[in-house]
């Protein structure tokens, strides 16, 4: 009876030990919220590949951002093909909680981080996020947002950045806005006056893209229109200090947009023949913000209706529907899919153990500094999705 009893008491503590051990996987944390905002898996796609018990923690500074969205969901099913299931994080445009997040993700065992950042007026966030990566030997991938190069990417052999060249978007938007403006300069100039007034909607102050595409997108445009004999483009208020509206929230958004739009059609308008004859937006979320507002009164409704060109960023799927439609005019193509791609080969040189610039020749990469660039793309009627 003793024999038996005994044989019992280890079975039940073997399964014991198994169970507990087929429950603790630190390559994979449920979702929930295990620190300061929220933080989600990637989910499971359904792929065949091996789970991997590497873990991956990737911050994003707002889930709401529409392009960051579709970067996300392109980089979960991707990191899923190789078996991570990343732990996504939402800072909803604050430092603080992204922060907070980076140091809970660390203690948790974080294998690398893969960093949006949020604050990008100082370099001290980054840094401090690099400092932190460094005391526990982790890795550390900023994307979209650009960090600095000495302060921030050379201060860590184990630190790289994938991104865009800031300044590309805004001189391919305003090369593409002088050329649709000069081709179709009398149907733009609903006043008549010889002359195009325009309001540019600007998605955060100090931020690389936004400063980027808000002076070329302006000014390369006007090269464009006075090598022609044209005049400048006018900014709807001469009296402005500044020539552009800026989302105070930083958030890029379209409400943000839409608010100004509404407000400004109230006062410039056809009927007190000052109408704002274009639009030019930092991304395609205010683009889009702003054609719901103009749709509101009557305008950018399709066949029939006047058309304000507007323009914008990203060539996200409700701008390329907006534009196939001709109710928008065109946008720089930001590639998402290429962005989680790139991002992928640095996940697989870490996984692997390589360095993390290996096997990226094929890339565009910065000269002295571990960043590559993704290409833009110019996105109008005539483009194949």
């Amino acid at each position: 009876m003793k024999k038996t009893l005994a044989l019992a008491l280890a079975v039940v503590m073997c399964l014991s030990m198994l169970i507990g051990c087929g429950n603790n996987n630190s390559g994979n944390t449920n979702g929930g919220n295990t620190g300061s905002g929220n933080q989600t898996d990637g989910g499971n796609t359904g792929g065949d590949a091996t789970a991997s018990d590497m873990r991956v923690d990737v911050f994003y500074y707002d889930f709401s951002d529409v392009y960051i969205s579709t970067v996300r969901a392109s980089l979960d099913q991707q990191l899923d093909a190789i078996g991570i299931k990343p732990n996504n994080w939402d800072a909803a445009g604050s430092q603080p909680t992204q922060s907070d997040q980076v140091n809970t993700a660390i203690t948790a065992g974080s294998d690398l981080l893969i960093v949006n950042i949020v604050e990008t007026s100082t370099s001290d966030p980054a840094k401090d996020i690099v400092e932190a990566a460094r005391k526990a030997d982790i890795p550390v991938i900023f994307f979209n947002r650009e960090v600095a190069d000495n302060d921030v990417i050379n201060s860590y052999e184990k630190c790289a950045f994938v991104g865009t060249n800031a300044p590309d978007a805004g001189h391919m938007q305003g090369e593409m806005i002088g050329n649709y403006v000069l081709a179709n300069y009398d149907a733009i100039d609903l006043n008549g006056d010889g002359k195009i007034s325009y309001v540019m909607f600007k998605g955060q102050e100090a931020n690389a893209e936004a400063e980027a595409r808000t002076q070329f997108g302006v000014e390369d445009a006007d090269k464009v229109l006075t090598a022609a004999g044209k005049p400048a483009l006018e900014y709807y208020d001469a009296s402005a200090a500044t020539k552009y509206l800026v989302d105070t929230a930083g958030k890029w958004s379209a409400q943000a947009a839409n608010d100004y739009m509404v407000t400004l059609l109230g006062s410039y308008n056809k009927d007190n023949n000052n109408m704002i004859e274009l639009i030019i937006c930092n991304n395609d979320g205010m683009a889009t913000g702003a054609i719901s507002a103009l749709q509101n009164v009557g305008y950018n409704n399709g066949e029939g209706t006047t058309i304000i060109p507007v323009f914008g960023v990203d060539a996200t799927d409700d701008a390329k529907a907006l534009i196939k439609q001709g109710n928008m005019t065109g946008s720089i193509k930001q590639d998402a899919v290429g962005m989680a791609s790139t991002i992928l080969t640095l996940v697989k040189n870490a996984q692997s153990g390589a360095a993390l610039m290996d096997n990226t020749s094929s890339y565009t990469v910065d000269e002295g500094v571990a960043k590559i660039r993704v290409p833009y793309g110019v996105y109008d009627a005539s483009s194949e999705d």
